[in-house]
């Protein structure tokens, strides 16, 4: 089998780019720096640039599956022109591949796309599956439908499409983890709000994983990425800090002060979801890390 990936050098790609390689499948991988072009036999890069039309259409030669994982990261301020940017980085790319594919002879089956729990709406009753047929009327409600739209498209050419809604991704190379353990390790461990939000989440490992299995199973259609065990903002900070041996000590953040300092992007400290992870058990995907104290352990101690 070989595999297309876009995204390869990000958080989730590095972790899936050790996996696959493990594992003895080749790889293509787009990247818009031609410093990071590399050619070995199970991994090569290609050169693309969505914003200008531009892309390589040999990394199509011998692709099996394609795993789409590209788009500006959420987690920096979002000024109007940002903004555009998070839109416009999961469009432009998802519109350039499907034009190299219908334009190319290729032997693409399927494309995994990420996409991101988001979508559905703040809630802190609701335990939402891929079936939920709400969206939020925030602004990630928006990218994610305009993303998943825009994936939708493959399914005209015969392609199985599988979107694989992330919740947070708990990584020790960066990403949300590594942010809320800044001020908890400095002692000022806070929650946020009433810290009853539900926080949906998935140690990296099992990411990658689902990936992998997606591929090999053929997956098709909505599958939430997300542990079986979602937690409150309060558990989650408490979890942390007991993880790094710290206390929990100031009273938690008003929502207007996030506001202050993030911008419209405090939401994602804010909003609710609860969401399930049972069709990707019934579908045959077995978690390493059902609990957040184990995936913190594993993460966080050494």
């Amino acid at each position: 089998m070989k595999v297309l990936i876009t995204g390869a050098t990000g958080l989730v790609g590095k972790e899936l780019v050790a996996l696959l390689l493990q594992n003895g499948i080749a790889i293509h991988y787009l990247t818009t720096s031609r410093k990071k072009i590399e050619k070995e036999s199970c991994y090569h890069g290609f050169f693309w640039n969505p914003e200008q039309g531009i892309i390589d259409e040999n990394c199509l030669l011998g692709v099996d599956v394609i795993v789409h994982l590209a788009g500006a990261s959420i987690s920096k301020r979002w000024t109007s022109a940002y903004k555009e940017e998070i839109i416009e980085s999961r469009i432009l790319s998802s519109n350039l591949l499907y034009k190299v594919l219908k334009e190319n002879p290729n032997q693409v089956r399927q494309i995994i796309s990420a996409s991101a729990i988001g979508i559905y709406p703040d809630s802190q009753t609701v335990l939402y599956s891929e079936e939920s047929k709400e969206v939020s009327d925030t602004f990630l409600g928006n990218v994610v439908l305009k993303w998943e739209d825009a994936v939708d498209q493959f399914r005209r050419l015969n392609i199985n499409v599988c979107k694989l809604r992330f919740g947070l991704v708990l990584s020790n190379q960066g990403g949300v983890l590594m942010e809320m353990l800044k001020p908890i390790k400095m002692g000022m461990a806070a929650g946020f709000g009433s810290g009853k939000q539900f926080q949906s989440w998935i140690h990296i490992h099992d990411l990658a994983d689902m990936i992998y299995f997606a591929m090999e199973n053929n997956w098709n259609g909505v599958f939430n990425a997300v542990a079986p065990n979602p937690v409150t903002s309060q558990e989650m900070i408490k979890a942390i800090a007991d993880a790094v041996n710290k206390e929990v000590i100031l009273p938690n953040a008003p929502r207007f002060m996030m506001k202050l300092i993030l911008g419209d992007m405090h939401i994602l400290l804010f909003e609710s979801q609860k969401v399930s992870a049972q069709k990707a058990l019934d579908n045959g995907f077995q978690f390493k890390y059902k609990f957040l104290d184990k995936a913190l352990d594993n993460l966080l101690r050494p």
